[in-house]
């Protein structure tokens, strides 16, 4: 995969990518919208959770409060996906750091008229080039119910591989680890 980067300032648009098909760039304000859908949206509710986000406002009060800050401390985080040739915002991948993890964890979610397109790979693939390249990361993991079988399959064409159940701090819910070492 052939990567265009456009990184710029921290006064211009934030960190950005190309893929083939894809526009892949840090989350604004702006970007409340398209945040509140995919939040709503019937994968993200069965396979992420409610995050209680119900208007625009909430939505960009989530953005301010969980992904802002990530950019400026981390060098990484949440990306929005946008087609290149229409300029649709189709989902978000990008990658996280989490309380009880050694390692950053790609993540991925895409509205449902638009999974099954190849569109998570491309983006998460540029994702963790982006981060071996421009941040140094060697090592990535990934996070997922044990019954998201298609966000296995995902992890696995990245290159992670199972490592062991997982629990998030003290959450009862079992997830399943994945690791490119």
């Amino acid at each position: 995969m052939q990567l265009r980067w456009k990184i710029k300032t921290r006064t211009e648009t934030m960190i950005s990518f190309e893929t083939e098909r894809l526009f892949v760039r840090e989350f604004t304000l702006e970007d409340g919208a398209f945040v509140l859908k995919l939040m709503n949206s019937e994968g993200w509710l069965h396979y992420i959770g409610d995050r209680d986000i119900k208007t625009i406002a909430d939505a960009q009060v989530y953005i301010e409060e969980k992904y802002l800050p990530s950019y400026e401390l981390n060098g990484y985080g949440a990306y929005i996906v946008i087609l290149r040739e229409t300029g649709i915002a189709v989902g978000s991948c990008g990658l996280y750091t989490r309380e009880n993890l050694e390692h950053p964890d790609i993540g991925f979610a895409f509205l449902t008229e638009y999974l099954g397109k190849g569109y998570g790979f491309e983006s998460s693939q540029g994702a963790m080039k982006h981060a071996r390249e421009v941040l140094g990361v060697r090592t990535f993991l990934g996070i997922t119910l044990p019954e998201n079988i298609p966000s296995i399959k995902l992890l696995e064409k990245l290159g992670l591989k199972k490592k062991s159940p997982f629990f998030f701090n003290n959450d009862a819910e079992e997830l399943l680890l994945f690791s490119n070492e």
